[in-house]
C-alpha cells in the first residue's frame, strides 16, 4: 500500500505571509452512524471551540456499500440546533435536486430560528445518481443542467431569505407572488456554495456565495480562485466578500504510521477498500466500494505535518478548514486538530480555545450575512 504522506508539499506562488484568520469546522459523515454519537460529538465540538459543524446531505451512503445507516440531514441539523448553543450549523452540502428551492428556503429559516440564528446554507448541484433513482428524485439530463438549476435555485433562495416577494418564470423553478414569513433571525442566512467547476459553479459562487468551499492542492485552489475573481469582476462583486474554505478527510496522530492505521480502520468500518490515490481532479465513484478521493483531500499525519499543510492553504487565502470525520467519530483527531494543530497555525486566534473563536464569530454574524 502506498504511503499517504502529506510531507511532500508543493511550492506555492508568492502569497500573503500568513493569510486570513484560521477558522475550523467539523463535518460528521452521515453514514454508518448512531444518533447518540452525533449528539455527543456535536457537543464536544462546541465545547472545544470550533466555529461550525456540518453534516452530509445524502440519502444513501456514498463510500463503500450503499446499505449503511444514513439519516436525513436537515432533521439532524434541527435537532442539533436545539441541542447546542454556539456552533454555526449547516449541510456540506445540501443537494439542490432533493427539494424545491422555495421549500428549502423555508426549511433553512426554520432551522435558523430553532438554533437562534446559527444556520448556514451549504448547497451544491447534486451528483449521486443512485440515491436519486432509488428515491424517485429527478436527476436531470446531466451535470450542466443540474448546475443551471443550482444557479436559479440559489438566486431564488437568497430573495426569499431577504423577505422579498418573488415572481419568476425561470425554466426550472417558476413561482408567483411568493413571500416567506418569518425571515431568518439575522435577516438572512450565510450561503456556502460547494464545488470548483470553473464555468458554472464558480460563477454561481461569485453571484451569491458568502463562502466558497472546495478541495484540492493549494496550487489548484489558487488557480480556481483566480477564476472566481474573474467571475466576481464580471458580475460586479468584490471577491473579498467571499470567504474561502477547504475540506479534507483528516486524521491526526503521533506519527504518519499511526494516522495511516487509523485511516485503514475507517475504511474497513465504512465497507470501503483502498484503491490508491486518485490522481485526477474529480473522484471516480463508479465502483462504490473503492475509496475514490484524490490525495489532496486526505490529510494524515502529525500535528506538525497538518500545521505545515494548513499554513500553505492559509497563505493561498483559504483560512477556513472543514475536517471530515467518519463515524464512529474520531475524537482524538477532533481534539488534537483544535488543541494542537490550530495553535501551531494561528496561535493568536486559538490560544484561548473557543473563546476567541466565539468573539470572532459574533463580529462575523453582525456583518457577514448578505
Amino acid at each position: 500500500m502506498p504511503r499517504r504522506s502529506i510531507a511532500n508539499r508543493e511550492a506555492l506562488p508568492a502569497a500573503v505571509a500568513a493569510g486570513p484568520p484560521l477558522k475550523l469546522g467539523i463535518c460528521l459523515w452521515n453514514q454508518g452512524l448512531e444518533w447518540s454519537d452525533v449528539l455527543e460529538t456535536a457537543r464536544l465540538v462546541e465545547d472545544l471551540g470550533y466555529d461550525h459543524l456540518w453534516i452530509w446531505d445524502h440519502l444513501l451512503s456514498i463510500y463503500g456499500e450503499a446499505d449503511q445507516p444514513v439519516f436525513e440531514a436537515w432533521c439532524i441539523l434541527a435537532a442539533l440546533g436545539a441541542s447546542t448553543e454556539r456552533l454555526q450549523l449547516g449541510p456540506l452540502v445540501t443537494a439542490n435536486t432533493f427539494r424545491s428551492p422555495a421549500l428549502l428556503a423555508k426549511i433553512v429559516t426554520t432551522v435558523d430560528h430553532i438554533s437562534g440564528g446559527r444556520a448556514i446554507l451549504g448547497i451544491g448541484g447534486g451528483w449521486f445518481r443512485q440515491e436519486h433513482r432509488a428515491h424517485a428524485i429527478d436527476f436531470g439530463s446531466g451535470f450542466g443542467e443540474r448546475l443551471d438549476r443550482l444557479d436559479e435555485a440559489v438566486g431564488l433562495i437568497r430573495s426569499l431569505l431577504a423577505g422579498e416577494e418573488v415572481s419568476s418564470d425561470g425554466p426550472y423553478y417558476p413561482v408567483h407572488g411568493l413571500r416567506h414569513v418569518p425571515r431568518p433571525v439575522r435577516g438572512s442566512v450565510p450561503v456556502l456554495v460547494g464545488g470548483r467547476g470553473k464555468r458554472k459553479t464558480l460563477r454561481t459562487a461569485a453571484r451569491y456565495a458568502d463562502i466558497w468551499n472546495a478541495y484540492g492542492t493549494p496550487a489548484e485552489l489558487i488557480e480556481h480562485d483566480e477564476v472566481l475573481r474573474r467571475h466576481c469582476a464580471d458580475v460586479g462583486r468584490d471577491h473579498t466578500e467571499i470567504e474561502r474554505s477547504v475540506q479534507a478527510k483528516v486524521v491526526v496522530r503521533d506519527s504518519l504510521e499511526a494516522a495511516e492505521a487509523a485511516f485503514d480502520r475507517m475504511l474497513a468500518t465504512n465497507k470501503s477498500v483502498w484503491g490508491g490515490f486518485g490522481r485526477t481532479g474529480e473522484p471516480d465513484r463508479t465502483n462504490r466500494r473503492v475509496f475514490p478521493d484524490p490525495d489532496s483531500s486526505i490529510w494524515l499525519g502529525t500535528p506538525d505535518d497538518l500545521a505545515a499543510l494548513i499554513t500553505d492553504y492559509r497563505a493561498a487565502g483559504f483560512g477556513t478548514v472543514i475536517a471530515e470525520i467518519a463515524a464512529p467519530y474520531d475524537r482524538e483527531t477532533i481534539e488534537r486538530l483544535v488543541g494542537e494543530v490550530a495553535l501551531l497555525v494561528d496561535g493568536e486566534r486559538w490560544s484561548s480555545t473557543g473563546r476567541t473563536g466565539a468573539d470572532d464569530r459574533s463580529r462575523h454574524d453582525e456583518g457577514g450575512a448578505r
